[in-house]
């Protein structure tokens, strides 16, 4: 017996799931309002031809390729990966990467903003009893899940620092993801930190681990509550999108049951 969960969000308008210059806009015609599309392509058709009036329904959707659940590609992190390789663009990311066995790494109780380290990671792998394998792919389930539809969801949960994501890179992991807006601490913690420091390192530093090692990462995930550590697969393959820094994805966890 085979159990799917769903582990994308919407993409929906009157959400705050992006900053305001980002966010999605969706324009809905109804099977009335499309009449006139219809008759168009058939001179002499009148809308009274049609069976009960109606036309088609049809949605105008005004996106960037990173709202919703989606997959960025190592172009998104930086122009260069592997150590000065040109960056590949989402039509490129292997597709064997997007469907492999899943791992959840569980760091709902760090607060906003913290930066996750690679000892967080090994703790929290010690924890679920589980020794990562190449390709796995690894979700991390922060406080952002929670917050989906309200307003704090930008700005809430911890995000993973440049020696977390090195530590899983450096073990074959080439998937990773999050469910909050970003794979690393939300900008406006961030921001206070480069104020008191100036330290310019600080910023987007998960992301641009990918100049060391290429990797891709799912960004607002959801329903990871519902995972174990691990036991399923993740399924996340990506919308082909020529030479973009990402691309939507339905993302699902696969479970494998044995019927009773």
């Amino acid at each position: 017996m085979r159990r799917i969960v769903d582990l994308s969000i919407f993409l929906e308008n009157d959400v705050i799931s992006d900053p305001p210059p980002f966010v999605p806009k969706i324009t809905y015609f109804t099977h009335q309002q499309s009449a006139p599309q219809l008759l168009g392509f058939f001179p002499g058709l009148t809308q009274a031809d049609l069976p009960d009036g109606e036309a088609w329904a049809v949605e105008k959707v005004e996106l960037i390729t990173h709202n919703g659940t989606h997959l960025d590609a190592p172009y998104h992190f930086h122009s260069t990966m592997d150590g000065g390789a040109r960056a590949i663009t989402i039509d490129e990311v292997p597709l064997d990467w997007c469907l492999q066995p899943g791992v959840k790494l569980d760091f709902r109780h760090f607060p906003d903003g913290y930066v996750v380290t690679a000892r967080d990671v090994e703790a929290e792998l010690s924890r679920i009893g589980h020794t990562l394998s190449p390709l796995e792919i690894v979700v991390v389930n922060t406080r952002a899940g929670s917050r989906y539809g309200h307003n704090d969801y930008v700005s809430a949960g911890c995000g993973m620092g440049r020696e977390a994501t090195l530590y899983l890179l450096e073990r074959g992991v080439r998937l990773t993801g999050t469910d909050a807006w970003s794979w690393d601490a939300p900008f406006v913690h961030t921001a206070v930190k480069y104020g008191e420091t100036h330290d310019a390192s600080l910023i987007w530093e998960g992301h641009k681990a990918g100049r060391d090692i290429g990797y891709c990462h799912l960004e607002k995930l959801h329903n990871l509550e519902s995972l174990p550590g691990h036991g399923f697969s993740i399924s996340c393959f990506p919308v082909k999108i020529r030479g973009a820094s990402a691309g939507w994805t339905r993302a699902v966890a696969i479970f494998d049951e044995l019927a009773e």
